[in-house]
């Protein structure tokens, strides 16, 4: 990471909101799908929380994974007409048979498969049913992070020296804890519609992780 100055650099991580087809109990890796009313809600409460942090100051860059779920929110967040940096990488990873059901409905249809991954879901080796390889999912996350750097770099050696250092991604819960641990070690939570805060000095540090008390003011959404 070249990405220096006397005060560092912060990278905010966010992921989407609720979506239409309710990714609070669903398993939506690959379906693209937009953000539900909740989940608007929950990305408009995230930027205030970002901009009462922040001082209203603009994103550096803005990065957001593929999926619309993701973009939308990124949007709500930074604006409507803000340039966004796609990373096809940060798209969440391949649930293969297990897309879009719930647990109770994967047991019910794959009871074989639901075993299995229920005994080695976070196993490197592990790969979903018709679906993605964990390590090849982390590796592919990793390659993202790789080209997110290098277009943060290469802005901010042609950035004047006032302007912001942050950066946010916007993107899934998977994607988030793969970033989150190659750049810093450290292993979120991510509910829906999280805030993360990363801190560049020496190296990466974990500055606040699973910030969710902006989401209080959106619970009556959700009745």
């Amino acid at each position: 990471m070249k990405i220096t100055s006397e005060h560092g650099a912060r990278l905010f991580l966010v992921r989407h909101g609720e979506t239409e087809g309710e990714s609070s109990i669903r398993y939506h890796g690959r379906n693209d799908i937009a953000l539900s009313d909740l989940g608007r809600a929950q990305m408009r409460a995230a930027r205030i929380h970002l901009e009462s942090v922040r001082e209203r100051a603009p994103f550096s860059r803005i990065f957001s994974s593929p999926l619309m779920r993701a973009s939308e929110s990124a949007r709500i967040i930074a604006g409507g007409s803000t340039a966004l940096d796609i990373i096809d990488d940060f798209a969440e990873v391949h649930f293969g048979l297990f897309e879009g059901l719930t647990a109770g409905e994967i047991s019910e249809r794959f009871p074989e498969e639901f075993a299995r991954w229920n005994l080695d879901r976070l196993a490197p080796g592990y790969t979903y049913p018709e679906g993605e390889n964990r390590t090849a999912f982390v590796q592919r996350v990793e390659r993202g992070v790789d080209r997110m750097l290098e277009i943060w770099t290469a802005h901010r050696a042609h950035a004047e020296d006032r302007e912001p250092h942050d950066a946010l991604v916007v993107a899934h819960r998977g994607v988030i804890r793969a970033i989150v641990r190659k750049l810093s070690g450290a292993q979120p939570t991510v509910e829906l519609a999280s805030i993360h805060i990363l801190h560049f000095g020496d190296r990466w540090h974990p500055h606040a992780l699973d910030i969710v008390e902006h989401l209080a003011s959106t619970r009556h959404h959700s009745k």
